[in-house]
């Protein structure tokens, strides 16, 4: 069965192209899908022609009827008062709705037993039911757990959040919703690697149909059952993930690029032949002309095979300074709080030349405030740094700025780098600025375009540590495998940032772990570093095990002495459970009033739900 039918999809933006130009498409009912291509090849127009926000110039979609869609990239508007728990409660409307309709049937029963009130309260219970209509509490705080959505922003306003956590907050609805096909449009951006990795095991699982916009190589390997590239506004299929994509478009290409040559020679041999037949048939046997011609025919039909186009490639490379001795960096006792929260302390690190270094962890433990500790563009509030004596470092932020934005390319590098314009023309179109781009101001480029400018400049001077905070967040995976084709070359002191699982296993080989106000330091690469967490965890569960083995639950208790056991857990559970409801109520009602109230309230809630939890079990043990 298909459930989307995308044919002859012709969309433009300006006259000079057509973004998307005869895209035919079509996804059968389950498939999981990678979309790729470069920035700007039609991906995102694609989507958002399929979830109804754009009209497409020419072409046909089909969507399965009753089937329902959610696009990622879309973040509805809602009322002004919305927390972002509203948000998620957003989502069960459907199953809200339902448990109205059959509490009005309840009332109307108690007067009116009709077989068809009976028959419809029956039906609405059955898919009260199956819409997991008891579980979405549970539901909201597993997905919202497992996206990293902390309560206290769960109450905060919708319109309070940033970018990046109502995109969150969106894919965590969308994943609650009961949604039969997901547009996720780059749905790692905001992402944390904890938060990476349970969407992963959240996509693998679904049932329904996944189409996935990604230029995260380690997730569409992950969760991809094939792949699609955008390749000149039309849709090219590989029946893989990403790693099989890569393996196949270089055959296909050398398969191409060897007919082409192939059809080359024929062509001049042709052509040659067909030259003299037309020499000979001007000399008395016009016989040969046809000849000729039937083979000027053959020539045609051969020139329709296609030169392979090959992508441009950056062939720039880091300058390197030699490192000479043995600390490169050194952290002593460091420490660092913001608005009264630990971040981190007593860091005790060394890094010694040549080493690669992933700095990794949640959002907001304080990985790129330890950069900029680093470079002194903050203090810590204890402890303190130091470079080795020798160290030169180029250092790549998060938020690339520059002098003045509404200076031209060239005009950047000439006032920034102070080189001739020769040097400056010359080392723009290594890294593919060429043409008119170079007069263009840098207030125009997108965030990928403006990392690769202040790497051109980085890359001008010689170092021997590279410093760089999350390098690949908005480049597309062409530019990605630059950047790592240009690292591969260098081969002194790298410290980075990243939630790039794919550029992580490349490059570390130790990693610092922020965890806890602390850092784990594991000698080796991402993929040991993970078998070592998933081993501790392993034996933490089996020390729990063990724990509770060597604790076990008391006795059932038998007779009226088991029934009056049970009576009393029942009304200490329903006291609890009236508690917490009162807790959700006050915290609704003063979220924006009093903050450290709120913080007051969920501490005093996580506290009930534990023995909330405990009651339940005592209860289950007991009736059993």
């Amino acid at each position: 069965m298909t459930d989307i039918s995308v044919k002859g999809l012709v969309k433009a933006f300006d006259q000079e192209r057509n973004i998307l130009d005869g895209l035919d498409l079509d996804v059968t009912a389950g498939e999981h899908i990678g979309i790729l291509g470069r920035n700007g090849g039609g991906k995102t127009t694609l989507f958002r022609i399929l979830a109804g926000e754009l009209t497409p110039d020419e072409g046909d979609v089909a969507i399965a009827s009753g089937k329902r869609l959610g696009l990622i990239s879309q973040i509805p508007s809602y009322p002004p008062e919305y927390t972002a728990e509203d948000v998620l409660k957003t989502a069960h409307r459907r199953v809200d709705a339902i448990a109205a309709r059959m509490e009005r049937l309840q009332l109307q029963l108690e007067t009116d037993h009709a077989p068809a009130l009976l028959a419809e309260y029956d039906r609405l219970q059955a898919d009260f039911e199956r819409l997991g209509g008891y579980e979405t509490e549970r539901m909201r705080n597993t997905v919202a757990n497992g996206l990293e959505i902390p309560m206290r922003q769960r109450m905060q306003r919708f319109d309070s959040l940033s970018g990046g956590e109502k995109t969150r907050l969106n894919l965590a609805r969308l994943i609650l919703e009961d949604t039969d096909i997901l547009l996720l449009d780059e749905p790692t951006n905001h992402l944390d690697l904890h938060a990476t990795e349970w969407l992963e095991d959240y996509v693998r699982k679904f049932r329904g149909t996944v189409l996935a916009i990604s230029h995260d190589r380690y997730f569409l390997d992950r969760i991809a059952q094939r792949t699609v590239e955008i390749e000149n506004g039309r849709a090219v299929s590989y029946s893989g993930n990403y790693s099989f994509f890569v393996a196949e478009k270089r055959r296909r290409c050398e398969e191409q690029r060897r007919a082409y040559e192939k059809s080359q020679r024929q062509i001049r041999q042709l052509q040659e032949a067909a030259d003299n037949l037309h020499l000979w048939a001007f000399l008395g046997n016009d016989k040969l002309h046809k000849r000729a011609f039937s083979m000027e025919k053959r020539i045609a039909r051969l020139q329709t095979v296609e030169r392979p186009q090959t992508e441009k490639r950056m062939k720039a490379r880091f300058c390197e300074q030699e490192f000479f001795g043995d600390e490169v960096l050194v952290l002593e006792d460091i420490g660092k709080q913001y608005d009264g929260k630990t971040l981190f302390s007593g860091l005790n690190l060394m890094m010694t030349g040549g080493e690669r270094i992933a700095l990794i962890g949640d959002n907001g433990t304080g990985k790129s405030t330890l950069l900029r500790i680093l470079m002194g563009q903050e203090l810590p509030d204890a402890g303190f740094t130091h470079f080795g004596p020798q160290v030169k470092i180029g250092y790549l932020p998060q938020v690339v700025t520059f002098q003045d934005d509404t200076r031209s390319l060239l005009d950047t590098m000439l006032w920034e780098e102070k080189c001739d314009p020769q040097t400056a023309r010359d080392r723009l179109g290594q890294f593919l600025f060429s043409g008119e781009d170079v007069f263009k101001p840098v207030s125009a480029l997108s965030g990928g375009e403006r990392s690769r400018l202040k790497l051109c400049m980085l890359m001008r001077h010689d170092v021997n540590l590279i410093i760089l905070d999350e390098p690949t967040n908005h480049l597309d995976i062409a530019s990605r495998e630059w950047m790592e084709d240009a690292l591969g070359g260098y081969g002194e002191a790298l410290l980075f940032v990243s939630h790039d699982r794919y550029f992580i296993e490349k490059f570390a080989t130790r990693i610092w772990e922020l965890k806890d106000g602390g850092i784990v330091d594991y000698r080796g690469g991402f993929s040991e570093y993970r078998e070592y967490c998933q081993r501790m965890e392993s034996v933490g569960r089996t020390e729990k095990t063990q724990e509770k083995r060597k604790n076990p639950k008391p006795k059932r208790v038998d007779g009226k002495a088991a029934e009056k056991q049970l009576a009393r857990l029942e009304r200490e559970i329903a006291k609890t459970e009236a508690a917490i409801a009162e807790l959700d109520r006050q915290a609704a009602e003063d979220y924006a009033a009093d903050y450290e109230k709120l913080m007051e309230i969920s501490a005093r809630r996580e506290t009930l739900d534990a023995a909330l939890l405990e009651l339940y079990e005592q209860w289950e043990n007991q009736a059993q």
